[in-house]
């Protein structure tokens, strides 16, 4: 457990590099898994490897509607053919005679004997009685044929444990007849709110607030990114201002979740009952990180009983955001996005950050590490929010990404800076 360090003697900012390698030690993954329909598995992470039990395709098959044949026997443009047979998809051909063609259908096996497909814009049909056609165009081998197995060959590692499932992977496990798949447990998430000011949308009237109250923003869209990362969220409102009504919660939501969440009351110093509260039911780390917009930033450990803890531990795992908006907003998708993410067991949690230009001048430098609201403009730059204060939640709004600043760093019209977009971590 780690005392809060005095004013007068606190310790360097921790970068955010260091506060994701520190957190990410602690987010071993969930042990339990649910074996879920394929058609209800997206965005929910493998348990195990899918191996393939087949090969895809199954056995060379055509990728044009035309004629299959043998290249050999085509000698020259406008050469006739006899067609001897019609194959659609999902039936099997009759062996090809030598000098014959078979009309084919995309999708349909190719004919044993055929090693090319000349696709039909390709050739004039033959009048009269005659039933064949002309090849305009001589072939080459394996012209137009997709070979067995191509795509997918037997006993291939497929989609690898860890993977978190896409729209296109649930089509390849379908691909490989694969009707349920196992997967690992959704976390469940406890979200608590802290602090006297809060009010909920609904219950006050905005005419009738009190001087200093504010509407609860926090709750919204920490529930909606939850649900976004794949958990199961019980939003247990605001914690009752009291030390034995916040021991109470918490030893409650510890008992039944993975994870407790709040916003507010972790910086240093701060008059909260959550921090005293977790401290005594386990252990509570408070970090200053060298990050603008965010700073504070808590990561403990709340105990379970005894038979609560049999299935995911001895302890839930505690995470305390700041309560500034943006700050709760952008520290979220930084840190507790790649934290959930591994429960899952996730690997692969860095930022994806692409370069563009800067369409924006920034002339002071800050000693953190800033992640600035931007947004594409149309000349295929970024234009800056001109507000990029903690508290302006508008700006997370107007923005599609974030602009990664190294600390001590002025940006000049034209610089090359790197981008993270909402679209990445919002996924």
């Amino acid at each position: 457990m780690t005392t809060p360090p005095s004013p007068h003697n606190r310790s360097p900012l921790m970068s955010l590099d260091d506060a994701m390698d520190r957190l990410l030690a602690h987010a071993g993954p969930l042990q339990s898994t649910d074996s879920v329909a394929t058609f209800d598995a997206d965005g929910r992470v493998l348990a195990q490897d899918l191996v393939s039990a087949l090969q895809v395709p199954p056995n060379d098959n055509s990728s044009m509607d035309g004629y299959a044949l043998r290249a050999f026997d085509v000698t020259a443009p406008g050469q006739v053919m006899p067609v001897t047979q019609r194959i659609a998809a999902g039936h099997a051909g009759e062996p090809l005679e030598p000098g014959t063609c078979a009309r084919i259908f995309t999708g349909a096996p190719m004919p044993d004997g055929a090693d090319a497909v000349v696709m039909q814009e390709d050739t004039v049909e033959v009048g009269g009685n005659i039933h064949g056609v002309h090849i305009q165009v001589p072939p080459q081998p394996g012209q137009w044929v997709r070979r067995a197995g191509e795509d997918v060959m037997r006993g291939a590692v497929v989609l690898a444990r860890g993977e978190r499932l896409s729209p296109a992977s649930l089509g390849l496990a379908a691909s490989l007849g694969l009707a349920h798949l196992s997967v690992v447990a959704r976390p469940r998430v406890a979200l608590f709110s802290t602090g006297d000011e809060l009010v909920m949308p609904g219950e006050v009237a905005p005419e009738a607030m009190k001087p200093g109250a504010i509407y609860n923003s926090n709750r919204f869209f920490l529930r909606a990114l939850l649900h976004r990362m794949g958990c199961e969220v019980s939003d247990l409102g605001i914690v009752p201002d009291n030390r034995q009504a916040t021991l109470a919660a918490l030893k409650t939501a510890a008992d039944h979740h993975d994870l407790i969440l709040t916003s507010g009351g972790v910086s240093v110093g701060e008059e909260d009952h959550i921090k005293p509260a977790v401290q005594q039911l386990g252990s509570l780390d408070l970090w200053q990180i060298a990050m603008k917009p965010g700073k504070p930033f808590a990561y403990g450990t709340v105990k379970r009983d005894a038979g609560a803890g049999a299935a995911r531990g001895e302890a839930c795992h505690f995470i305390g955001l700041p309560g500034n908006p943006v700050s709760s907003f952008v520290t979220f998708l930084l840190l507790v996005r790649p934290f959930l993410l591994r429960l899952q067991g996730v690997k692969a949690v860095a930022l994806k950050a692409t370069t563009l230009p800067a369409h924006f001048t920034l002339g002071k430098a800050d000693k953190r590490r800033e992640f600035l609201r931007v947004r594409r403009n149309a000349a295929g730059g970024l234009d800056l929010f001109p507000n990029q204060s903690s508290g302006v939640l508008t700006s997370a709004v107007w923005g599609d990404g974030l602009v990664d600043n190294p600390a001590g760093s002025t940006i000049a019209h034209g610089d090359p800076v790197s981008f993270v977009s909402f679209s990445d971590l919002l996924a």
